[in-house]
């Protein structure tokens, strides 16, 4: 347990003490480390276990009788336990446990490569990642399906009146980001379930930015999928999660054959393993679902009200801060945001902006986030992108708008 947790208030500076890498220097510079929205960074707590785990269980899952194989077994699903409660998804197989978001919306688009056909219409945001884009295309591809795009305004949300006017019998699926990567923007998940699900089709909701601020519950959003990633959350890379309704899982063919998603294999036929383990082929990262587990735990100890507040203290000082240089750009300046800042300065080129800071210790991304539509929209090459976690702290942001000043006085 976290030293925040046991005193059970909100101490930034002890909360740090938990995260070795905060101590580092780059370039002779304390790291700032404002790159979250990429890969947040991992307590010791969970680097522990992922050390535990190699030093004193590590063996195979579910085929082995002998006593490493049930203790990693045991972990194992006892993380998918604790994935299910955050989630609240009402059954523990309906969590499978994957390489990361980007594997589970492959999984679904995949699965229903084959459940769709020629007339059918899905929908995708304007807002969303590649990985959110580019299996949908491929499956209408394979299906002949349409691809529609709910677009997006100049100040950087959904057109939700669009939307509604878009979805019609012939949709059977929506797939939408929970919140903007690159924009950090909340979308309004809810309706747009609600919308869908009057006309019968699906939903899935990538939820990969919003679950390192937002508990989601997915029996109350009534949602059809959702998909995150652990590294998001700190915990490790390479491993993640889909949910899914029992029923809709049911309904998707296997995503990949092999070991441990069978029930019986001949020559003549194979038949196929139940939930989960029908989509979990292979030797999946044991370590890492484990970690994730408890990194979930790290967190919740912490409390995702709480580490919200605090990151909107942090984003709105930021932004004001950020105004305050003058010639800045601040893509989707909106209420309902996370704690991410996307912005340019007026006549520069956001990488030259991120290399200068970079020499300054401070981390941030540039470029199109993956996400080149929105991009497109804006009419940019990119965008310079701070985004925060409850471990930074407003001295940090002082560095941080140093620092682009300095950029801004260099290129200028």
């Amino acid at each position: 347990m976290n030293s925040v947790a046991k005193n059970n208030t909100f101490n930034v500076e002890a909360i740090r003490k938990d995260f070795p890498i905060l101590n580092r220097s780059v370039n002779g510079k304390p790291l700032v480390y404002f790159d979250n929205g990429a890969t947040s960074q991992t307590p010791q707590a969970v680097i522990d276990v992922i050390v535990d785990y190699y030093s004193n269980y590590n063996a195979n899952i579910h085929r082995g009788v002998h006593t490493l194989s049930q203790e990693a077994t045991d972990k194992y699903e006892e993380a998918r336990k604790i994935i299910q409660a955050h989630f609240n998804a009402k059954h523990a197989y309906e969590i499978i446990l994957t390489s990361g978001t980007t594997q589970s919306i492959n999984l679904v688009a995949s699965g229903y490569k084959s459940l769709l056909k020629k007339g059918d219409e899905v929908i995708v945001s304007a807002l969303e990642h590649h990985s959110n884009i580019v299996p949908w295309q491929m499956a209408c591809e394979v299906s002949g399906a349409t691809l529609k795009v709910i677009p997006m305004t100049q100040d950087g949300i959904l057109d939700i009146t669009a939307y509604k006017a878009l979805i019609n019998e012939n949709t059977k699926l929506v797939f939408c980001n929970h919140v903007s990567n690159a924009l950090g923007v909340i979308n309004p998940i809810e309706t747009i379930i609600k919308e869908a699900h009057k006309v019968g089709a699906k939903v899935l909701i990538d939820g990969a930015q919003a679950c390192p601020h937002i508990k989601p519950d997915v029996q109350e959003l009534d949602v059809d999928f959702y998909v995150a990633s652990a590294h998001k959350m700190c915990g490790p890379t390479g491993v993640g999660m889909l949910y899914g309704k029992e029923e809709l899982l049911n309904e998707l063919p296997p995503y990949q054959g092999g070991g441990e998603m069978i029930d019986q294999v001949t020559f003549e036929k194979t038949t196929y393993a139940g939930l989960p383990h029908k989509f979990e082929a292979g030797t999946p990262n044991i370590c890492g679902g484990i970690a994730f587990g408890a990194a979930i735990n790290y967190m919740n100890a912490i409390g995702f009200k709480t580490i919200a507040t605090y990151e909107n203290e942090l984003l709105e000082y930021a932004t004001e801060q950020l105004k305050a240089l003058g010639d800045v750009k601040i893509y989707a300046d909106t209420k309902d945001k996370t704690a991410v800042i996307s912005f340019n300065i007026e006549g520069l080129h956001p990488y030259d902006i991120g290399t200068i800071v970079d020499k300054l210790g401070v981390a941030v991304r540039t470029g199109h986030h993956c996400a080149q539509p929105i991009m497109d929209f804006f009419k940019i090459p990119g965008t310079i992108r701070a985004s925060f976690m409850f471990y930074n702290t407003k001295e940090e942001i002082n560095i941080f708008i140093k620092a682009v000043k300095r950029a801004k006085m260099m290129l200028s």
